[in-house]
């Protein structure tokens, strides 16, 4: 077991520093060329954290293990919002300033029912990949809409700008900086991939409770790291901004990038997974359109709610 371990260590590390070279490189690119901060954030940002989830995917269906490419995608959407916003708010409570979010969220809870429905015979087919994809196309041009529509306030704004890059330096040298990320995030999804797959046969465990579980939390890195950085910084609309708009990435992009590639199969994906990412999915709605604002106690609930969906999946 100590060589799937290690597999599995080096392509976590590899898949983390690939994806900081990522946003890094493409965030700094996307202000060079005239997107102003709040869409970088909003959209190049959050959805630069997901390539981790997007490489193992993609590196999965190829593989022929549809149960890890879909099993990573229902994993990290979990942990988003019961560990990394749990976690986040637990650490600093997360009021919701900017509009757009709140107008994001149906969005996020809008596309997990459509995953849900989706995934209901453990399949996700090339016609189907395509328009989850073309959904993810309209998301991007809705959102960019948005942003010139929906001034937000002078706090918000300063939010965003502090929290992106310094676009110092060549264009040339993002586009390197972007080349070396992507590159990393193959070489370390193919680790990740090998030894989960490994960690699962040597456990007696299934693709799919891998997938869930120990490749999700390793992909998730990214964007656990940047909702930490962010609350340290004060900054809640970025911390949130981040997990809606990652998750929408996740079933639309990732999901259905995966499949349009090579048609996914996940016989060992339970409607109990599709139900407990559609449950955390909804009971994020009401915690931020009720008060504005995720306190403590509720990040504690979110946390409690992730630990007993790790003890209801991982087989005693």
């Amino acid at each position: 077991m100590l060589l799937p371990s290690l597999y599995v260590l080096i392509g976590l590390v590899v898949l983390f520093f690939g994806g900081e070279g990522l946003v890094r490189g493409s965030s700094r690119l996307a202000l060079k060329l005239g997107l102003t901060p709040l869409v970088v954030g909003l959209i190049v940002v959050a959805f630069g954290t997901s390539a981790p989830e997007l490489v193992v995917s993609i590196n999965a269906a190829l593989d022929g293990r549809g149960d890890i490419a879909i099993g990573n995608v229902l994993g990290s959407n979990i942990l988003n919002i019961g560990f990394i916003i749990g976690l986040t708010a637990l650490i600093y409570p997360l009021k919701v300033d900017l509009q757009i979010l709140r107008l994001d969220l149906p969005v996020m809870v809008g596309v997990s029912a459509i995953a849900t429905l989706v995934l209901h015979n453990r399949f996700v087919s090339r016609l189907e990949g395509a328009l989850l994809v073309a959904g993810l196309v309209f998301y991007i041009v809705f959102t960019v809409y948005l942003t010139r529509k929906i001034k937000p306030s002078p706090a918000v704004q300063e939010e965003f700008v502090e929290s992106l890059p310094t676009p110092k330096g060549s264009i040339m040298a993002d586009i390197g900086l972007i080349v070396i990320g992507l590159a990393m995030l193959v070489v370390g999804s193919q680790f990740l991939v090998e030894g989960a797959v490994s960690l699962a046969r040597g456990f007696g465990v299934s693709e799919a409770i891998i997938g869930l579980t120990v490749v999700a939390v390793g992909t998730s890195m990214p964007e656990l790291a940047a909702g930490l950085i962010a609350v340290l910084k004060k900054e809640p609309d970025i911390a949130l901004g981040n997990v809606i708009g990652s998750n929408i990435f996740n079933i639309l992009g990732i999901m259905g990038g995966a499949a349009l590639i090579k048609p996914l199969a996940g016989a060992g994906i339970k409607m109990t997974d599709l139900a407990v990412m559609m449950g955390f999915a909804l009971l994020l709605a009401p915690l931020l359109f009720t008060s504005r604002k995720i306190v403590r106690w509720e990040g504690a609930l979110l946390l409690a709610g992730y630990a007993a969906y790790l003890a209801l999946v991982w087989p005693n």
